[in-house]
């Protein structure tokens, strides 16, 4: 799935406005369907959302797996502009109002086998500043069980844990949740590169 020259032109916009993100390629194990070959997204949004601690919020679903907190993301329906899908899935997964200091990063990931083919999914991680409104998921259907708060010096932890999900089929997500955890783990440590770097 490569860029459209559109969506080109929209990254090099919100760069120019929220600063420069870090630019990654991953690799990934994709021997699952759910979120990487929905074909109802054109990628996805990472909310590394700050509030006013100063500490991050992290949310665990449902059907996760035990401890699989993370980083709130959300599809990019196709033709929507990035930063109206980040304020939309915002406000579904978390009902919290929000400003954007920053544009953290931009992944592409490729699957292992096809390491210098095109990529399959992309994630855009941005910082956003809690300004108001309570917390608790606005849509049902995104069958958020619980929010915690991290310190951002926690955010490789938290990889870690990702990537340490046992083995396990999953008919929710399509596939492997070792897998899922690995692929989930990247955008965890590029958020924790960027910050490290200008925090």
């Amino acid at each position: 799935m490569e860029l459209l020259p559109s969506q080109r032109a929209e990254i090099a916009a919100l760069s120019r406005r929220f600063g420069e993100p870090l630019r990654i390629d991953a690799t990934i194990h994709d021997a699952f369907f759910d979120p990487i070959r929905r074909p109802d997204r054109a990628g996805e949004v990472c909310m590394v959302l700050r509030r006013p601690s100063g500490k991050l919020l992290l949310s665990i679903k449902t059907f996760y797996p035990r401890g699989a907190y993370r980083l709130p993301t959300g599809g990019i329906d196709h033709g929507e502009p990035i930063l109206d899908a980040l304020r939309r899935e915002t406000a579904e997964e978390t009902g919290l109002r929000v400003e954007v200091p920053r544009f953290l990063a931009q992944i592409a990931y490729r699957p292992v086998s096809a390491p210098d083919g095109e990529p399959i999914f992309h994630t855009f991680a941005f910082l956003l500043d809690e300004t108001g409104g309570t917390l608790g998921a606005r849509d049902e259907h995104e069958q958020i069980e619980e929010y915690i708060e991290i310190a951002p010096s926690e955010l490789r932890s938290v990889a870690d844990r990702l990537e340490r999900i046992a083995s396990a089929p999953a008919d929710v997500i399509g596939g492997d949740w070792a897998d899922w955890g690995r692929f989930r783990a990247v955008v965890h440590r590029a958020v924790a590169d960027a910050l490290e770097s200008r925090p």
